[in-house]
């Protein structure tokens, strides 16, 4: 299948993110929202992987622009900002994560030859994807005025924030009611500006029947922590079943 997926990276290991490229999966998503990774520890996961992954990707903790500097110096292809709820917002991931004339990032590499190109700024405007991820019933309102910020290059939609949002249970994987038709509204929007689709899956089946309805450009698939809780449940049940 065409469309990439990610795993999202919520504990503190090397080595887990080196089993996750390694089984398959196209890229990462180091989650320092609501993982255990520590900026240090990130900005170490990312010097593992071979330069260039386009798909190495970090969801910041905030806008704070220090610690998205830092986490782009370091390699990451792609900056995920949680809860974008405002094209004011947005702007600001903007300013963060572009050099100049596009937006206000620092020139201070810690990694060389992240880009290559003649323009070290222009190759590192157009190698870092903005990804802003909306998963409030606030943020599905205002995703015309979001995705038309110069600078958005994609959407990353959180589902269970979302359901959360709608007064409904906090699970992804929805095939029908207000989730799944912001979804469809976002993607609709998404398409017209020129900016990618992306959503959190838990499960492949789900993940498939998207990418074939064409609703996303790429996948986040599964976290590691509950991945592992997953196949030990599994295991155990496995264990100790008496049939």
């Amino acid at each position: 299948m065409s469309v990439p997926a990610l795993m999202h990276v919520a504990t503190p290991s090397v080595a887990i993110a080196e089993s996750g490229l390694h089984s398959g999966y196209d890229g990462l998503v180091l989650d320092l929202q609501h993982g255990e990774l520590g900026l240090e520890t990130a900005c170490t996961i990312m010097r593992s992987v071979p330069r260039g992954n386009p798909w190495l990707w970090a969801r910041a903790a905030s806008l704070e622009t220090g610690a998205i500097g830092r986490l782009l110096d370091s390699g990451a292809r792609g900056i995920v900002a949680p809860t974008i709820e405002t094209a004011e917002q947005a702007r600001a991931l903007v300013s963060a994560t572009k050099y100049p004339p596009l937006g206000g990032r620092s020139l201070g590499p810690s990694r060389p030859a992240l880009y290559d190109g003649e323009s070290y700024t222009e190759a590192g405007n157009a190698a870092v994807v903005t990804v802003v991820q909306i998963e409030t019933v606030r943020g599905v309102e205002n995703a015309e005025e979001i995705l038309s910020v110069p600078g958005v290059d994609s959407v990353y939609i959180g589902p269970a924030d979302l359901a959360v949002s709608y007064g409904l249970p906090g699970r992804p994987d929805w095939t029908d009611g207000p989730v799944h038709d912001a979804h469809v509204r976002i993607a609709e929007i998404a398409r017209a500006h020129g900016v990618s689709v992306g959503i959190y899956a838990r499960t492949p089946e789900f993940a498939r029947g998207i990418a074939a309805a064409g609703l996303v450009d790429y996948v986040g698939l599964g976290i590691d922590l509950v991945m592992v809780g997953a196949q030990a449940n599994a295991h155990l049940a496995a264990f100790r079943s008496t049939s």
